[in-house]
């Protein structure tokens, strides 16, 4: 089969949404590959990246976070003039090359929607965006979403659920492996903090991610711990100026390698995402991955907790609780036993579901059932 996927973005443009749809063209060895997205700058180039040709659309101005562009009608058309897919895969949620593709898409061409999230932040323009959301999927032959939950949870799928397949998202085994010379790194982190037990949060400071109830929850542990708070974003300096506490430390970005050591280093991993703009969970299944037992938040319609089973894997508390949230942090620290079972499962279920084999076996069988 002919596959031509449709992403906002694509590599080496880094973003959650596109590492998937990377590790899907390049996973798809039996069959043809190739990518139509938008380029970062004013101008539409056609290239190869890793032998798959990618079609990147010049972006003439943004609007509410969206990309728009009058050659995307153009560069479209001739991707699928050229490529000839059998198949099209649309990334949402991305509206404006919706509609768009709505407008030329062959009617002998197979159309998957890969539903990586509602639209949530933009609430004002959804009524427009809606109509051809509705229409997308009509037109769509099959629907891949991420999660159960999410299947379950999101109001525009429930007239489709008939066509909804679960196509879980992955995580990049080889950016965890321990190397040569790591344990040396990972003991002077330790070391760093005194050696004492290290909470450890990756992510963007914004609104959704929580951080503000991890910074409360601090107030409550007991345990004799440090917090350390990776990653940057428009709440960093509020967050650091409500902060106080000795025991918390903003590092910044990290680079991968330091992400990796940083993980290994911690003993527990402070998810405290409160809405279902997290949609799954990436930065968590690679936390699990090397076996830092996790505390979430319950998260409806998310599929954060399917992610990380509560009692499993680690500990889910109420919606906002920061005193249980506390309370999840000192029992794992308290209960060496408790961790370590939830580190091992965790462990064994990242590598049972969540890496990119995994994935594109999942999406391997999508194909296969559109086909017949």
């Amino acid at each position: 089969m002919r596959i031509l996927h449709i992403s906002k973005y694509y590599s080496p443009y880094l973003g959650g949404v596109e590492n998937i749809c990377k590790y899907l063209v390049e996973g798809a060895v039996k069959h043809e590959t190739a990518v139509v997205c938008f380029n970062d700058k004013c101008k539409d180039i056609i290239e190869e990246v890793n032998g798959h040709k990618v079609y990147r659309v010049a972006t003439w101005i943004n609007v509410a976070r969206q990309a728009l562009s009058l050659s995307y009608f153009w560069m479209l058309k001739k991707a699928i003039k050229e490529f000839k897919p059998d198949v099209i895969q649309f990334h949402w949620a991305n509206p404006f090359p919706a509609w768009v593709l709505l407008c030329v898409i062959p009617r002998n061409v197979k159309l998957i929607i890969h539903w990586h999230m509602d639209i949530i932040k933009q609430k004002h323009i959804y009524p427009f965006i809606k109509p051809v959301e509705t229409a997308l999927l009509k037109r769509a032959d099959m629907v891949c979403v991420t999660s159960p939950q999410y299947r379950d949870g999101s109001l525009p799928l429930q007239p489709f659920k008939d066509k909804v397949r679960i196509v879980q998202n992955a995580m990049d085994e080889d950016n965890f492996i321990l190397r040569d010379g790591d344990v040396g790194k990972i003991n002077a982190i330790k070391a760093k903090y005194g050696n004492k037990p290290i909470v450890f949060f990756i992510g963007r400071h914004i609104q959704y991610k929580g951080l503000p109830h991890l910074i409360e929850a601090e107030k409550y542990v007991k345990s004799d711990c440090v917090f350390v708070i990776a990653g940057s974003g428009p709440l960093t300096d509020e967050l650091k100026a409500q902060c106080k506490s000795s025991r918390v430390h903003f590092v910044g970005r990290l680079s991968d390698e330091d992400l990796k050591l940083y993980h290994y280093a911690a003993s527990v991993f402070a998810f405290p995402s409160v809405t279902k703009n997290e949609a799954f969970g990436v930065a968590l299944a690679e936390a699990m991955y090397c076996g830092i037992p996790a505390v979430t938040f319950t998260i409806s319609g998310s599929g954060v907790n399917w992610v990380s089973l509560n009692g499993e894997t680690g500990i889910e508390v109420p919606n906002g609780d920061d005193k249980a949230y506390a309370e999840a942090i000192d029992k794992l620290i308290g209960d060496k036993e408790l961790s370590k079972r939830y580190a091992e499962n965790g462990m064994k279920r990242v590598r049972d579901n969540f890496t990119i084999p995994k994935m594109v076996e999942e999406m391997e069988k999508c194909y296969r059932e559109l086909k017949g």
